[in-house]
């Protein structure tokens, strides 16, 4: 029995634990499954939170990529357009530039053989060169425009070479001399020394630069003078025109490197002229290398601090390496070519318009030259087999057979080994390339220079001109102020407003009137008609307000 107990005994204990075990371990297996159910869902709504966050950032980045399409798409239409006002301004400009070059032609070159011709009375011979200075001017508006869209598109090329510097300065420094005198105004040049006799770089635009913003000082000082400074070091050129003009607004400065851009009355050196000296110079000094900067200072109202100071001072950096051992050759005296020596030559003058035809005939008949005209290229064409030409002067804008197809045709039927020369008033035609072998030497721009033309012939046909020296007309020399007799205040003021309405022979009558007044006012009256000649009204204006200031300040001082 009592074994039958402690086997029993023994037997509860066992199924005790076995019990004990399975619920140990059926309460891990539950747990496990819980916590197995329960990060399992947890990982389902990270998943679910994560694909969410994927899926908002993939939206964001798609709106992102449209966008930025979009933004390249407007970018793609805005560069577009931009290319296509570019090349509307560029046909415009061409379009301008041709014609006005046309009519330019005919004025320019009449001009330029009547400026040659010794039968012209002087006082005639003035008159030519007022209507030859109004052509130039023009012809600038229209070579500034040109400039300006060649270096904005990237077409303009600087020729470096050795140059005469000093030489090139002082000759500039002379030329601005005399307009400071004839403008009763003072000049003064501080150079620096020591200048270097050559350096590198394209002399054509470094002269462009200064002229041009030595021209606007100039131009619009009206009172005081006109400063010019140049130092050298370190091969860094450094010039500097400081004026005592009316200057510039400081609302207005920062527009004065503009294209046509226009100041205010007061702020004088941005108006006035053609608009685009100081736009080109600062465009030319920055594709030189450069800087140009401008300060300027206008005065305030009477009786405050500075009221009397006032001015514009520019400064130009530009980088010219000195040449050692170069030589330059130098600029020989100008001569007028009235013939060649040996047999005559025949000359095919091409172009639709008759009056261009007959000024080159005009231009070349009395040298020598036997001219024969054709008035389209299908003309000339037909004549080239009788004809026989030494050089052939071509235009290019014709009806039915332009200039170019007329060049190839001649080329290809092999109907004359003559030189060709490309004349014509398209400027941006000169730069492109061409299949018919035309350089950029071979092309002359209307305005025709007689001088250009006739370096042309002379080095293609190999001519030795005859020559003779050039009427060079002196300036005269600027009577000081101190040494005249002023007249009375009334006839000044008659004179001031015959002036300003521009009557050049109530001037003139006005003048002889001072004149007869007394010999002690020849020299007042006579450099007056000097001006008056040249048409030079706003520096008559200054000249006789300023009159009318220093000697008659008041009524009452005139009266007593």
């Amino acid at each position: 029995l009592e074994s039958r107990t402690g086997a029993a005994l023994a037997l509860r204990l066992g199924f005790v634990k076995a019990f004990a075990a399975l619920l140990l371990v059926s309460g891990i297996v539950a747990w496990w499954m819980v916590l197995t159910h329960k990060s399992r869902q947890v990982a389902q709504e990270e998943s679910n939170r994560q694909t969410q966050a994927l899926n908002e950032q993939t939206q964001v980045l798609k709106r992102e990529i449209e966008s930025h399409r979009r933004t390249d798409a407007e970018l793609q239409l805005a560069k577009r357009s931009a290319e296509l006002a570019n090349q509307a301004k560029s046909r415009d400009i061409t379009t301008v530039s041709h014609e006005l070059r046309t009519p330019l032609n005919s004025i320019l070159g009449y001009a330029q053989l009547l400026e040659e011709d010794a039968s012209v009375p002087p006082h005639r011979h003035q008159a030519v060169k007022v209507i030859r200075r109004g052509g130039e001017h023009l012809l600038s508006l229209i070579e500034g425009t040109r400039d300006i869209a060649r270096i904005e598109g990237g077409r303009l090329r600087l020729e470096n070479k050795p140059m005469r510097f000093r030489d090139c300065v002082q000759e500039i420094v002379r030329m601005f001399e005399l307009q400071a005198a004839a403008k009763g105004i003072e000049f003064r040049r501080v150079l620096t020394e020591p200048l270097p006799e050559v350096v590198r770089a394209d002399e054509k635009r470094l002269r462009q630069i200064l002229i041009n913003v030595l021209g606007n000082a100039v131009k619009f000082t009206h009172v005081g003078r006109v400063e010019f400074r140049l130092t050298y070091a370190r091969e860094m050129a450094v010039f500097e025109v400081e004026d005592t003009g009316p200057g510039i607004a400081a609302g207005e400065i920062e527009h004065v490197f503009e294209p046509f851009a226009r100041g205010s009355e007061a702020s004088a050196v941005a108006s006035g002229g053609t608009g685009l000296g100081l736009t080109i110079g600062k465009m030319l000094t920055d594709l030189m290398g450069g800087e140009m900067t401008v300060t300027s200072q206008v005065a305030g109202p009477p009786g405050s601090p500075g009221s009397d100071k006032s001015g514009t001072l520019f400064r130009i950096r530009l980088f010219l390496p000195e040449v050692s051992g170069a030589r330059v050759a130098r600029e020989l005296p100008r001569v007028a070519r009235c013939g060649y020596v040996g047999a005559r030559k025949r000359v095919l003058v091409v172009d639709n318009e008759e009056v261009d035809r007959d000024l080159l005939a005009n231009l070349l008949e009395p040298l020598g030259f036997e001219i024969v005209k054709a008035a389209s290229g299908q003309a000339c064409l037909d004549l080239l087999p009788a004809c026989a030409p030494d050089v052939i002067l071509m235009d290019l804008a014709m009806p039915g057979i332009d200039g170019w197809a007329t060049v190839r045709a001649i080329r290809e039927r092999h109907l004359s080994d003559a030189p060709i020369a490309i004349v014509s008033g398209n400027a941006f035609d000169k730069g492109l390339d061409n299949d018919v072998g035309i350089g950029t030497e071979d092309f002359i721009l209307k305005p025709v220079r007689v001088n250009e033309l006739l370096d042309w012939l002379g080095a293609r046909l190999q001519l030795a001109w005859h020559e003779v020296p050039t009427r060079e007309l002196s300036a005269p020399a600027p009577v000081p102020a101190t040494d005249w007799a002023l007249p009375a205040a009334v006839h000044l003021r008659t004179l001031d407003e015959l002036v300003s309405l521009g009557y050049y022979r109530g001037i003139v009558r006005k003048l002889d009137e001072i004149e007869a007044l007394g010999t002690e006012h020849a020299s007042f009256a006579g450099h007056l008609r000097g001006l008056a000649q040249q048409f030079q009204l706003d520096a008559m204006t200054r000249i006789i307000r300023q009159a009318l200031n220093d000697s008659h300040p008041t009524p009452d001082a005139q009266a007593a």
